[in-house]
């Protein structure tokens, strides 16, 4: 059940204002019936002023007076006809300092092991900017000397999943050959002559 604005100043206005039971007024607001009394007796909640739920669209004067009538009911908070916020999206991906260096290599290695991907696919997916993948594309890049292309999953950019799910989204099978062969190492023994 939500709960009403500011509840301890809305039990202190419930406790002045109207003759419901400490139990209607905890299952309320969402209190303790005995933290209900203790306001009551003045223990606690001295100096809070009492907020209208009424006034504020909470409750109605025929809700309370329905369960000041009747000590088994409990009170029902109106509905909100405010409008409900949107959730927020999420925002710009953030790197570390110590791998924001290794972003250049793994756009050179997308580019390269994959020419579908398309930059707005890139960028989402490393967290970069269109303006660097085309620098990286064409040697402009002010590090190019230095780029060589590295797997962003090993280097930690983003995630196999995240991958494989761009690579079906521009209808590319993938595999685990994208990721770089490692050498194999020759078996232990003897040389032969």
């Amino acid at each position: 059940m939500p709960q009403p604005l500011m509840p301890k100043a809305t039990a202190v206005w419930l406790i002045e204002k109207t003759s419901l039971s400490f139990e209607q007024i905890a299952d309320f607001v969402g209190m303790h019936p005995l933290e209900v009394q203790a306001i009551a007796d003045g223990e606690v909640a001295q100096g809070i002023v009492g907020y209208d739920p009424v006034q504020h669209g909470q409750l109605s004067r025929e809700e309370i007076a329905r369960c000041e009538a009747d000590p088994n009911a409990r009170l029902q908070m109106l509905p909100s006809t405010l409008p409900v916020p949107k959730p927020r999206g999420k925002g710009a991906r953030y790197t570390p300092v110590s791998k924001r260096n290794d972003r250049p290599d793994a756009i050179a290695w997308l580019l390269r092991h994959h020419p579908k991907l398309s930059d707005q696919q890139i960028a989402k997916l490393l967290g970069t900017t269109k303006e660097t993948i085309a620098k990286v594309r064409d040697r402009t890049h002010w590090n190019s000397a230095n780029i060589k292309p590295r797997d962003p999953v090993i280097l930690g950019l983003c995630t196999q999943s995240d991958l494989n799910a761009a690579l079906l989204a521009v209808g590319e099978r993938p595999s685990a050959s994208s990721a770089p062969a490692v050498a194999e190492e020759a078996p232990e023994g003897p040389a032969a002559p």
